[in-house]
């Protein structure tokens, strides 16, 4: 019996071509200005190891969504941040001109601007919807304007239109660069689930999703590089996103900042993450 390919979800080459499929997973193993927990250059590889393990159908959909082809792309290695960006943004232009829809994934929370950067060139009017317990904007940290801890202050520097969820920790500086009515913290969100309508109002038709795996509860979500208690569950996290799949058009996301561990159950969350968002994309636009 021939081994699994190393590929995301084990897919044989009917399915996993890129000239055959829709879909590219862009592993991003980048991991230099984290400040705590590092290993997160460790995530892409531990995630597309987990993938292996999903079920193929998805029962909330009723779909297959890797009969649209998911093709697994080289991963990109960079020694610096500038060149990190400039390379993962060449690399996705190429898809996008291929008329792909990728998913990048890190890595730590940086590899998304290179992402954000060239899916700008290709679409109008695009909003990020942003899932993080961090807001994620100075404007430097130790010195670098590209640090993990600045990635939405250069992403909004692209886009404007960037509507933050689940926040939960922030610098004093960085209140004067968020926009309130765009900004949706955990503890505000908790109790019930009519704020994920409010989200979708507030972006624009084309989407793009960054999704900063410390969103979720540290209980289900250890494996991050700075946990934070009071996060999401799963399920709050799903909805929302199968919300915004239902009202506007995904035209493209990340997921970043998986630690792995021994505990392989974060690996495979963010696995499913992954394939429960495409099958989303796919059914309801």
């Amino acid at each position: 019996m021939s081994a699994t390919p190393f590929n995301f979800a084990g897919l044989p080459e009917q399915f996993s071509r890129y000239e055959r499929s829709k879909i590219v997973i862009l592993p991003i193993p980048f991991d230099k200005t984290s400040t705590w927990v590092k290993g997160s250059d460790k995530g892409p590889r531990a995630i597309i190891e987990a993938s292996r393990h999903l079920e193929l159908y998805d029962i909330e959909t009723g779909s297959e969504v890797y009969q649209h082809g998911i093709f697994t792309g080289k991963a990109v290695h960079a020694s610096d941040s500038e060149s990190m960006i400039r390379k993962v943004g060449d690399r996705v232009a190429t898809c996008l001109d291929d008329g792909k829809f990728v998913v990048a994934i890190g890595g730590e929370h940086s590899v998304s601007l290179g992402v954000v950067r060239a899916y700008a060139r290709f679409v109008n009017d695009m909003s990020v919807l942003h899932l993080d317990a961090h807001s994620d904007m100075r404007d430097t940290y130790d010195g670098d304007r590209y640090s993990h801890a600045c990635v939405m202050r250069r992403v909004k520097e692209v886009t404007g239109n960037i509507v933050s969820v689940g926040i939960r920790s922030m610098d004093s500086s960085e209140l004067g660069f968020l926009d309130i009515k765009k900004i949706f913290y955990a503890e505000q969100i908790y109790a019930s689930d009519s704020w994920m309508k409010k989200v979708s109002d507030r972006l624009s038709d084309n989407v793009y999703i960054t999704i900063d795996l410390d969103v979720f509860d540290p209980g289900i979500m250890p494996s991050t590089g700075t946990p934070e208690p009071g996060g999401l569950n799963w399920y709050q996290v799903t909805k929302l996103l199968r919300a915004v799949s239902m009202r506007r058009n995904i035209v493209g996301f990340d997921v970043v900042e998986l630690c792995p561990s021994e505990n392989k159950a974060p690996d495979f969350l963010a696995a499913k993450l992954i394939y429960n968002l495409l099958s989303y994309k796919y059914s309801y636009r």
